[in-house]
């Protein structure tokens, strides 16, 4: 069964980026009605480019968790710039 997995570029200023970091670590898990197995942020200081990517173990759980994360707001300096859903068809660790 394939995992799916919802990634959101921003541009974010570097406190911008660290407040997201810390609002993450500091949280118990996911937000409520997000089922989402795993989550991945990246960044690009240089360019103020940030992806996060949430994983899912279904498609139904990614839409609904979509929904959610969708109404939040990004911290203050951090702009939502695309969204994109996908579904993982290999990962493969070294």
């Amino acid at each position: 069964m394939s995992e799916y997995a919802r990634v959101v570029t921003f541009n974010a200023t570097g406190s911008s980026l660290d407040e997201l970091v810390g609002m993450i670590e500091a949280s118990d898990g996911p937000p409520p009605g997000v089922v989402s197995t795993r989550i991945v942020v990246l960044a690009n200081r240089a360019s103020g480019k940030v992806t996060v990517a949430v994983r899912f173990a279904s498609e139904d759980d990614m839409r609904a968790g979509a929904a959610v994360l969708a109404a939040m707001d990004p911290p203050a300096g951090m702009t939502r710039e695309s969204v994109d859903e996908y579904e993982v068809v290999l990962e493969r660790t070294a």
